[in-house]
């Protein structure tokens, strides 16, 4: 009686992962497949050494490669401890902003970028809205119009409602890669900080905001498209009258009174 052996099989040598690595692994498995629910507060930093068997400093990398992926966030306090985010497209988002935030606080980034990057993302967006818009979305922009109307143009919420609308139009395209962007640059760059508000650009922006609804609501992408672009370069020129006048001011000589 012949036996089979398994000489012919290729065998390849497996690395042995580091405990930093293991951690971050089995931790980045039970949050992606729900073991771990958004939301939960992760056990302290003793406790995670004590059930992995490793060092806090093993325990520390590992939770800061996660909190850099986006999959963990440390609390508003320092005792609040590290809980689990989402991992859809919001999460993309976060991480986003984080990295643009940091780029953004080296200023190395110009006014001018960012608004060329926001029409690459946003004219598209609105002919995609015009296209995939649902009647929830259709009422979300409808309440935020409302909300607008009813606040002066110096209210504190005025740049929140506006980053509403626009997000609003972005998640209307059912793409959901492009309303992080778009979500992540308004939560990041805040567009509005670049212009010089006052009474007619509130009425004007609103108005257009309008505009863009109507356009939306008939699923006229060609027109939602014209009233995007016509709404950036109105915010452009005014940011551009803005900075002109900021210029200005600095030139001028100092008055001794």
């Amino acid at each position: 009686m012949s036996s089979s052996t398994a000489d012919a099989v290729r065998f390849s040598a497996v690395p042995v992962q580091r405990p930093r690595q293991q951690v971050e692994n089995q931790l980045r498995r039970a949050i992606l497949d729900g073991t771990i629910p958004e939301g939960t507060r992760l056990p302290s930093e003793t406790n995670l050494a004590e059930s992995f068997g490793v060092s806090r400093a093993t325990i520390r990398e590992a939770l800061r490669s996660l909190i850099e992926g986006g999959l963990l966030e440390r609390g508003a306090t320092t005792t609040s401890g590290l809980h689990v985010q989402s991992v859809d497209h919001r999460a993309l988002s976060r991480i986003v902003s984080d990295r643009l935030g940091s780029i953004l606080d080296v200023g190395s980034i110009t006014p001018e970028e960012i608004a060329s990057f926001r029409d690459l993302l946003e004219i598209p967006s609105a002919r995609l809205a015009a296209h995939n818009r649902t009647p929830a979305n259709l009422e979300q922009l409808h309440n935020i119009i409302d909300e607008e109307r009813a606040v002066t143009y110096d209210d504190p919420s005025v740049p929140e409602l506006n980053a509403r609308f626009h997000v609003e139009i972005a998640n209307a395209t059912g793409n959901r890669v492009l309303a992080s962007f778009v979500a992540a640059l308004h939560r990041t760059a805040h567009p509005l900080a670049f212009v010089n508000t006052d009474a007619e650009l509130g009425r004007v922006a609103v108005t257009h905001h309008i505009k863009l609804y109507k356009a939306i609501k008939a699923k006229d992408a060609e027109d939602a498209t014209h009233q995007m672009r016509s709404h950036l370069d109105y915010l452009r020129e005014h940011a551009l009258a803005s900075r002109a006048e900021a210029s200005m001011v600095h030139r001028l000589p100092t008055v001794l009174l």
